[in-house]
């Protein structure tokens, strides 16, 4: 039971942990001064919200999001949520895939290269259908946690690891609900592919507590980390840049690799997430199906994204807000119904 909630704590944790957290772009963004019991807040919403979305999934054995939508929504709404994650998962995948080509051209790759690399290596991994991303996550994602955190306690220790919370000025709690809406579709569609391999209440318990103390903890770490670079934040495009400045330049390479490798398992979640909810439709292998989709993703990384980003992510934060609160209250309203 353990090794089983660990394993979907980590699927948790690196379907949250993509390129814009690892960065720290994301957490500046949305948290930055004042925001200690917004960090907090999150960190309890996060957890209920995984607790409930598996409790879902375990109950119904899913293989798709569906009938979680379903649940949640109700029928009428879950048409239109259904297209809202497709689109949400298509697109970011897309995004990650030319991110991937952008970064490896670091190394002088080619841009195009970059791109079917990355393609490739997301292809090879459903070949162990839905164990290859479960095992990916186990390994790769405690690396990547290791080392932010070792990095951030470092640097905190440079100053003493001097954090301050003070109760009375926290005006950016409100920041809790819009950062756990906005993270709230692609663990919809990943857990919901998950369903019928969960054995246990057990592993609902240990994945959903686990994830949200992990990430709580990382989170208000890494944003008091920020806190004191922030001064500097304007001049980098990637956050985590302005706290590696303090370090050898290998770190700046070893780092580089590890936001490369949270953007392919931001692409994998996104993948995983597309494939098992057609994979019903097509009798075909989840690699196979990996493959077209990708195949279909490719051309368009050559498209300037920005302003559809620039237009869909407000939209999925106002649309969000009422999934996140439909999974609050669904134990309240269960629990109500099964009384009347």
């Amino acid at each position: 039971m353990i090794k089983a909630g660990l394993k979907w704590m980590f699927l948790i944790i690196g379907t949250m942990i993509g390129a814009g957290y690892a960065s720290g772009r994301e957490l500046w963004e949305f948290f930055g001064n004042e925001s200690g019991v917004a960090i907090i807040l999150f960190t309890i919403l996060f957890s209920i919200c995984c607790a409930v979305i598996m409790s879902i999934c375990y109950s119904q054995k899913t293989i798709h999001y569906i009938p979680v939508l379903q649940l949640l929504m109700g029928k009428k709404l879950t048409s239109l949520y259904d297209y809202m994650i497709i689109l949400y998962l298509f697109s970011t995948t897309v995004i990650m895939l030319a991110g991937g080509g952008a970064t490896l051209e670091v190394l002088n790759f080619p841009y195009w290269v970059g791109i079917i690399i990355i393609a490739g290596l997301l292809v090879l991994l459903f070949v162990w259908d839905t164990k290859g991303i479960t095992s990916m996550n186990s390994f790769i994602i405690p690396v990547l946690i290791t080392f932010l955190i070792v990095i951030l306690f470092s640097f905190q220790m440079l100053d003493g690891f001097s954090i301050n919370f003070n109760i009375y000025e926290q005006r950016n709690w409100p920041a809790a609900f819009t950062f756990t809406a906005l993270n709230i579709l692609p663990l919809v569609a990943v857990l919901a592919g998950v369903g019928k391999e969960i054995k246990t209440k057990g592993e609902v318990w240990i994945a959903s507590i686990g994830s949200g103390v992990v990430l709580g903890g990382i989170s208000f770490l890494y944003n008091e980390s920020l806190l004191k670079v922030a001064h500097d934040i304007m001049f980098y495009e990637i956050p985590l840049f302005a706290i590696l400045k303090h370090y050898p330049y290998y770190m700046v390479l070893v780092m580089s690799f590890l936001l490369w490798v949270a953007i392919y398992t931001t692409a994998a979640s996104g993948v995983f997430g597309l494939t098992t909810r057609f994979r019903k439709y097509v009798s075909v292998p989840l690699w196979t199906l990996a493959f077209l989709i990708l195949l279909t993703m490719i051309p368009l990384t050559t498209i300037g994204f920005s302003t559809l980003i620039a237009v869909l992510y407000p939209l999925y934060g106002i649309l969000n807000l009422y999934i996140l609160a439909a999974i609050l209250l669904y134990p309240i309203v269960k629990k109500y119904s099964n009384v009347t």
